[in-house]
């Protein structure tokens, strides 16, 4: 193989020189559907510190809790009625405290949701500003707006939320408030200065207790545009495929960035070296670098990455621009396939592109479960290889599929109620995960309980029936995690590589397929793409702390050959031998 694009130099020199959140895989928990510790079918804190030891097994390096704070609970804990105390629904400060605590001691970092856009409806602020009434100084914490006296039905705007519906709902006494998610939900004016003084008590009072770092919900959402005008396109148009482009005056505000630089000076005070990490669904790629900035976030989730459809040229051309938009501010790209609100990839992967979005509509057909599972076994291997930071959602290093037929009365997404059923939602990607087959609710619950019905197919997937079994989902990401520290994966340099086998091997199938895609190639400076053959293969090297490591995914029908001088380090597919056959992902070590 030859390289055929610019080397992407490392932006350290070494994995022990760079901060640790450069390179980390980190874990995100969703405490209600984790492990429930004291039988009442929700997962919650103590149960979290009970399975932190198959995070330190797993070899990740930090653990994202979402949040667990007091809530009315109308949106999973979205809603938050007081940043400084935990739900008792979760347990208690204490438990929160012996989380930390315990985490430290395996060496894990602990990061926990932050939700600055909105608060409950039932947060004192929010219940002081509606008794306070209009043009209060209580009134100006959120954002509300006189009715018109000429048409006092009509919104202030056309803005509209994102589960559906009207942005916008009234108060007793007539005054609009804004509300970009759930009408339980009333959006934060960050315009105001106490507000943003609030904030910085409630980061001052988890730095305290000794969490690493804050995962900041809806991190592009704080600010709005001056005079909150109309929006020249509806919600389902601006984010057709998830992603905000700056169109919004709701979304990605230039001002956004004011709140960021005073929160990284304030974890800048705290030894450490404590973290944010933005939540911005934004395109394109420079518009989410600007949030990684130096002084601001150290990192934001790479959500284009989630959204490539299962296509080689798609795939690299994600990477390619991601590496090249953060490297101008000096920042990591941060990986991720999964997470609370998305579909799990063993299921999004199976779909077809016309259904590949982050929530299904109702009419969705039936995955091919098999095919889900290959794929998502082949994205992983690929990310955990890819330099920066990666994320797993609870439940990924199991390959669990999405839970698409969860009967209506169940659900509990916003998003499915008030869009009438027309999109499922997010519970799906939500139900507890299973750890014993054979036990009540999978061991979620030694009560049999669980919020969301658990699927009989999860049983075959709990965790002790592939620990243990060289096949199996977890192992494979245990044996990556363990591969990655070891090579120094993460950091290092970063090559795409021409995939055509060596032509060379006289009498040989490479030969055969090197030459015949040979015929058909074409190379580009800012990335060549391979017809024939190797058209639907993404290779590229990554040279660190041990040597080369080269990645190969084959999203093609063709077997790729494995050169006769590469040692197999780790395959998707079990059964890998001499070939990466269709929907798998090898790594090799050259040198």
């Amino acid at each position: 193989m030859t390289q055929h694009s610019p080397s992407r130099g490392p932006l350290h020199p070494s994995a022990e020189t760079a901060e640790w959140w450069r390179s980390a895989v980190i874990y995100q928990v969703y405490p209600r559907s984790f492990a429930d510790a004291d039988g009442d079918g929700i997962g919650d804190l103590p149960g979290i510190t009970a399975k932190l030891d198959h995070l330190r097994e797993l070899g990740v390096d930090a653990v994202w809790i979402s949040p667990f704070y007091p809530s009315p609970q109308a949106d999973a804990g979205y809603d938050v009625s007081d940043y400084c105390d935990v739900d008792p629904l979760f347990g208690t400060l204490a438990d929160a405290d012996a989380l930390i605590s315990r985490a430290h001691e395996l060496d894990l970092r602990i990061i926990v949701d932050l939700v600055p856009n909105h608060t409950s409806d039932q947060h004192p602020w929010f219940r002081r500003a509606l008794t306070a009434g209009p043009d209060s100084p209580e009134r100006d914490w959120y954002l509300f707006r006189d009715a018109n006296p000429e048409d006092p039905e009509r919104p202030p705007n056309n803005w509209e939320s994102v589960f559906g519906g009207p942005a916008w709902s009234t108060t007793p006494d007539g005054q609009w408030y804004l509300h970009l998610f759930d009408s339980s939900q009333p959006d934060l004016n960050w315009a105001n200065p106490q507000v943003r003084e609030a904030f910085e008590d409630v980061l001052r009072f988890w730095l305290d207790r000794g969490v690493d770092g804050f995962r900041v919900d809806v991190a592009h959402g704080l600010v709005k545009a001056a005079g909150l005008p109309d929006a020249a396109q509806t919600t389902e148009e601006m984010q057709g495929d998830g992603m905000a482009t700056g169109a919004a005056p709701y979304w990605d505000q230039d001002g956004v960035h004011e709140i960021y630089l005073d929160w990284r000076r304030l974890l800048d005070e705290y030894p450490g070296e404590r973290v944010l990490v933005a939540e911005a669904w934004v395109q394109p790629y420079a518009r989410i670098a600007r949030y990684v900035r130096p002084g601001e976030f150290h990192q934001a989730f790479n959500f284009s990455f989630l959204d490539a459809s299962w296509d080689a040229p798609a795939l690299r051309e994600c990477i390619e621009e991601s590496f090249r938009a953060n490297d101008v501010v000096g920042a990591p790209t941060t990986w991720v396939l999964s997470n609370h609100d998305v579909i799990r990839p063993a299921t999004r992967l199976a779909l077809d592109p016309e259904h590949f979005t982050s929530q299904l509509g109702a009419a969705v057909p039936a995955p091919d479960r098999e095919l889900g599972a290959r794929r998502a076994r082949a994205a992983t291997t690929a990310m955990l290889a890819l330099p920066g930071s990666a994320y797993l959602y609870q439940g990924e290093e199991l390959g669990l599929f999405e839970v698409l037929d969860l009967p209506e009365e169940v659900r509990q997404d916003p998003t499915f109620h008030r869009t009438s059923g027309r999109r499922l939602g997010r519970d799906g990607c939500r139900v507890p995960i299973p750890w014993e087959r054979g036990a009540p609710a999978f061991g979620f619950s030694e009560s049999g309980a669980a919020w969301l019905p658990q699927p009989a197919g999860y049983g075959d997937l709990a965790v002790d029936q592939q620990k243990g079994c060289g096949s199996s989902h977890l192992e494979l990401v245990r044996r990556l995690l363990a591969l990655r520290a070891e090579r120094g994966l993460g950091t290092g340099s970063f090559d795409f590589v021409d995939p055509r086998p060596d032509s060379s091997a006289e009498g040989s199938d490479a030969a055969a397929a090197g030459s015949a895609a040979a015929a058909d190639f074409r190379d580009g400076s800012t990335g060549g793409t391979a017809a024939g053959p190797c058209a639907d293969i993404l290779a590229f090297d990554v040279t660190a702390a041990v040597g080369t490591t080269r990645v190969v995914l084959n999203l093609g029908a063709t077997a790729w050959p494995i050169p006769a001088d590469a040692e197999v380090l780790a395959a998707s597919d079990p059964t890998v031998t001499d070939r990466v056959p269709t929907d798998c992902a090898v790594w090799l070590a050259i040198g």
